[in-house]
Order: structure tokens, then sequence, then C-alpha cells
């Protein structure tokens, strides 16, 4: 599978990552999708120490043992679990993040992350601060290189101008174009990486197309919008199937090294990995679907 390079790191990772949280807690069945994953030649994994009360990250340490210097893991941290799991709150301080590593690493069963992302983020935090934990642990060689998960443009903003940060984590689909505006085009400046995540828009972009569609849309898109859409959508794109669309049309994007996907058993993880190695769009297929779908701006950005 191609790899692309992950901002100025040398962190060279599959075009199609996996994104851990819709593994599940059974052990058998997330190694069978994560051996799968192998196979298909995705090498990047990501998960985040709030899936599953630190389960996942359990999970995906255990499914990769002996095969360490072969993958790149990506985490997360920021959001604190209240003491009886109910709910979490966030907690972007230098003390939780520095705290937080050595959970993710003990979990993980490794002694360093390759890409240590800050899970969220608002114009309010002690980005400073946060920033100072980051470059610390890189200094210490806890991890390699750092990101952070956000679809604030404000927040990636201070984060490129501030930071080191290599990447940033961002919904983005043919349904929601809001980075398109806001947040790519400073990444491409910077030379930071996006990693895209909703590729599919929670399924819409598939042959379920409306069957994933609920009652009142996606975004700004109502279901009468969709259901005028969808059909146009694939019509026009009838040499590819919709979903191998999506996510190539998020790969399209120059600042885009990597689009994480979920899978939730062999099958789904096999047919990602097959979309993502079918023909590139044409400029004048993204031309078409950029015609076609709206250019989403964010609504708020704090």
């Amino acid at each position: 599978m191609k790899k692309k390079k992950l901002g100025n790191s040398d962190l060279n990772v599959s075009v199609l990552g996996l994104g851990c949280m819709s593994l599940g807690t059974d052990l058998d069945k997330a190694r069978s999708i994560i051996d799968a994953a192998m196979d298909e030649g995705i090498n990047y994994f990501d998960t985040a120490d709030l899936y599953d009360f630190g389960e996942n990250e359990k999970i995906v340490g255990e499914c990769l043992k002996g095969r360490r210097d072969k993958v790149i893991i990506a985490t997360k941290a920021g959001n604190r679990w209240n003491e009886d799991k109910s709910g979490w709150s966030w907690d972007p301080s230098k003390k939780h993040i520095k705290e937080a590593v050595k959970g993710s690493l003990k979990r993980l069963g490794t002694d360093y992350i390759d890409l240590y992302q800050l899970h969220g983020g608002t114009i309010d935090d002690p980005i400073d601060e946060t920033i100072e934990a980051f470059e610390e642990l890189k200094a210490d060689g806890l991890i390699r290189y750092y990101g952070i998960s956000s679809i604030r443009p404000n927040v990636v903003r201070e984060y490129a101008a501030k930071s080191g940060i290599v990447s940033v984590m961002v919904q983005y689909s043919m349904l929601d174009r809001r980075p398109e505006e806001e947040i790519l085009p400073v990444l491409e400046r910077e030379g930071i990486s996006a990693v895209t995540r909703g590729p599919v828009a929670k399924g819409i972009l598939s042959e379920r197309m409306l069957q994933k569609a609920s009652g009142k849309g996606y975004l700004d898109y109502s279901h009468d919008e969709l259901e005028r859409l969808l059909p146009l959508l694939k019509e026009k794109l009838a040499s590819r199937p919709l979903e191998e669309a999506a996510l190539h049309y998020n790969l399209a994007h120059p600042a885009v090294a990597a689009v994480v996907a979920g899978a939730s058993n062999v099958e789904q993880v096999r047919k990602n990995a097959s979309a993502v190695r079918g023909e590139s769009l044409s400029g004048a297929e993204v031309s078409l679907i950029r015609e076609l779908t709206k250019a989403n701006v964010y609504a708020e950005h704090r």
C-alpha cells in the first residue's frame, strides 16, 4: 500500500489507517482485524486512552506485540474519565498529559509512542503549557512526534503557528467539506499533514446510502437533499463505488497524508484497502463532486 510522509517527520504512514475505536473488546476478533490490516499493508493504527476506558489501547498493544518495529501507533490524551466512569472532563494541562502518557505506554506495552495527539482543544486552553508538555515528552524519548485532533480552525491555527505538530486529525468527507476553507490550506502552507476521519460520513457515502442517514439528514443536508444528492453522486461516479470515491476524495487533497477508517470485521478492512488501491480521482471528478456538494462552513470556532 502507498505510504506518505507525515508532515516534517520521518513517519511514513500508509494512506489508509485503521481507526481502532470500533475494534470492540473481544481480543480474538480484534486480532483478526489487525492481522488483516497488516496483511493489506496498513501500518498506521489510531487509538486513544478514552476508548473503552483504556481497554482499546491494551488490545491494540497486545495484537501488535512482536511487530512494534513494523507499525506506527498513534494515540491521544486530554480527556480524563470521572472516578465512577460515568463521563469524562477535558484536561489539557501539562500535569495531566505527562501523567496520561505513562498509562498509555503501559497499556500499549511499548516504551515509546510514534504520534501522540491532543484529543480536542479549545482556544481558551493553556496552549503554551500543553505544547510544553508535548515537547518535553518528545525530548524524553517517550513520544516521537505529536499532533492534535481538532475540528476548530482557530485552535488549529494556534498550534500550527506555535508548536511542532506534524499532523492534525480532522473530520472530512464529500458531505463535510468544512476543512477545505479554513484548516487544510493552513496545514498545506505550514507543511503539516492532515489525517482525516469520517470519510464515508457515518456510512452515508457507501452502498447503503440513505439506510444510514437519520431522518434529520447530515450536517448541512436535510434528508430530502440527501435523497436527491446521493443517487446523483452515484450516477455521475458510475465508474467506481461511492465508498471508493469517498476515500479517494479525501486523499486527493494535497494536505492529506492518510485517511483513517474504522472496521468492525475483516471484510470491512479488505474492502477499504481495495478501495484505496483503486485509481485516484481525476481533477474532473474532484471538480464534479465539489459542484454537486456544499462548501460547508464551521458554525463556530470555539
